[in-house]
């Protein structure tokens, strides 16, 4: 068995595996890493050599750290890496550039529907009815996304949310409340296969599917960061944030909204956001303007968008592609059974 990772921000990581009688075999540890003393590979190695092809996670990262020399250096990689490029190897994962992708840049559309095509792109591409796709969304009308599991009158002030004109809605995935205006984000969300991000946990696939957006910033001239668990980042503060949901029927969707140019003093007044929620996000005023995909490039939101785009094709293919008929009708349909009913929106009040 051959797994390979790419370590987002770091180097390759090969393995090569046998499994016999439930135990892992032969194993070869290789890459474009740096590792010293040489010693250390061969420590490796023997350490996960008789493991069972079973064991959790915690163990073979544990087996691994227990056996490095205490002078060992790892640079570009770590113990997590092997075990993530382990499990792949194991799971037969697949990459980025064993799909077909399709790209989509939507028309602008009310926020419930936003939120139903997120669940129905889904479940198509889990049904195999639509190939894996990147969507950039456009937004019609102001808006208030909380996540699945966030308390709706801890999170938005409703009066001045209707005062300004803001939708509220919930969409199906954890992580915290999005502001969005017309112009004034980035939004996108990928539909995939759990097999892409087969062998990883939450953390490390939120890594993996972020490193294409990396990636493009910094070909625009921003020095773009990834931040455990679900931020990107630059040395003058957050630009972004993911969340990300896995469906039974394997598939994902991974969304991203990265901030172009916010009116944070209107956000503030809308979104209940206290000193603790930004105490650990490097703000010292939520009130402030919040442009850094802006203030950075200096180019329009349109170009952005354009050069991501650009980007993730010539990493990862992708041809242009559009929501279908069906995609649509069953967007409206969950959006009346669904997104659109105060039973959602107030599952967790």
């Amino acid at each position: 068995m051959h797994g390979e990772y790419k370590v987002p921000g770091g180097k390759l990581v090969v393995v090569d595996l046998e499994v016999e009688g439930g135990v892992i075999r032969d194993f070869r540890l290789a890459g474009d890493f740096f590792l010293e003393p040489d010693t250390a590979l061969d420590a490796i190695n023997r350490a996960v050599n008789g493991l069972p092809a079973d064991a959790e996670a915690t163990r073979i990262t544990s087996a691994i750290t227990n056996a490095l020399p205490k002078d060992a250096v790892l640079l570009g990689f770590s113990p997590e890496a092997v075990t993530t490029t382990i499990r792949r190897a194991l799971a037969k994962a697949t990459d980025w550039r064993d799909y077909e992708w399709e790209i989509v840049r939507g028309p602008a559309v009310d926020p419930q529907i936003q939120m139903a095509l997120d669940q129905v792109l889904t479940e198509e591409v889990a049904a195999g009815r639509r190939k894996p796709t990147l969507r950039f969304w456009e937004w019609e009308r102001p808006a208030v996304v909380i996540g699945s599991f966030q308390s709706l009158r801890n999170e938005v002030d409703l009066e001045n949310a209707d005062r300004f004109g803001f939708t509220v809605v919930r969409r199906i995935s954890g992580g915290g409340a999005m502001f969005m205006e017309a112009g004034s984000v980035v939004t996108y969300s990928i539909y995939a296969p759990t097999d892409l991000v087969q062998g990883m946990s939450f953390a490390e696939s939120y890594a993996y599917l972020d490193d294409w957006v990396i990636k493009g910033l910094q070909g625009l001239g921003i020095d773009a960061q990834y931040k455990p668990l679900n931020d990107i980042t630059s040395p003058t503060g957050k630009i972004g944030g993911a969340a990300q949901k896995r469906l039974g029927a394997g598939a994902l969707v991974h969304h991203v909204t990265m901030s172009y140019d916010m009116d944070g003093q209107k956000m503030v007044q809308v979104l209940r956001i206290g000193r603790e929620k930004i105490s650990d996000k490097g703000i010292t005023s939520a009130a402030k303007r919040v442009d850094p995909l802006r203030s950075q490039t200096g180019k329009p939101r349109s170009e952005i968008i354009d050069h991501l785009i650009g980007t993730f094709r010539q990493l990862n293919g992708g041809t242009d592609g559009a929501i279908t008929p069906e995609e649509w009708a069953k967007a409206e349909q969950l959006v009346k059974e669904k997104f659109g009913t105060e039973e959602w929106l107030q599952r967790v009040p």
